[in-house]
C-alpha cells in the first residue's frame, strides 16, 4: 500500500501561483511514477502531469505545458506540482496518484494504483 496526502491547495487570483505537495508513505516511493490529475466541478477527472520514478522524464497535458512543473524528491518521499499563470479554468480538485509505469504521454486513469484524497485549488478571475 502507498498512502498519498496532498497539500498546498487554496484560493489564488488569476495570474498567480501555487505549489502543491504530495507526501507518500508505505511502499517504496521511488518505485512508482507519480502523477497529478484534476477534476473540475461537473467534469471528468483528467491527467495533468507525470514524472518517472527517477525524475529524469516528465510529461504534461497540453493545457498546462509551459505553466506547470512537476518534480519529486525521493529522499523526502514527496512530489510537487508548481503551478504558475493560473486561470479560472484551472479551478479543480487536484489529486496525486502513483502508478507502476511511467507513460510519456497521458497516463491513463486505469494505470493508477493509488490515489490521494485531493486538494482544492480555486482561481478567482
Amino acid at each position: 500500500q502507498v498512502q498519498l496526502v496532498e497539500s498546498g491547495g487554496g484560493l489564488v487570483q488569476a495570474g498567480g501561483s501555487l505549489r502543491l505537495s504530495c507526501a507518500a508513505s508505505g511502499r517504496t516511493f521511488s518505485n512508482y511514477a507519480m502523477t497529478w490529475f484534476r477534476q473540475a466541478p461537473g467534469k471528468e477527472r483528467e491527467f495533468v502531469a507525470a514524472i518517472k520514478w527517477s525524475g529524469t522524464r516528465t510529461s504534461y497535458a497540453d493545457f498546462v505545458k509551459g505553466r506547470f512543473t512537476v518534480s519529486r524528491d525521493n529522499a523526502k518521499n514527496t512530489v510537487y506540482l508548481q503551478m504558475n499563470s493560473l486561470n479560472a479554468e484551472d479551478t479543480a480538485v487536484y489529486y496525486c496518484a502513483a502508478a507502476r509505469q511511467y507513460y510519456s504521454g497521458t497516463t491513463p486513469i486505469g494505470a493508477i494504483d493509488y490515489w490521494g484524497k485531493g486538494t482544492l485549488v480555486s482561481v478567482s478571475s
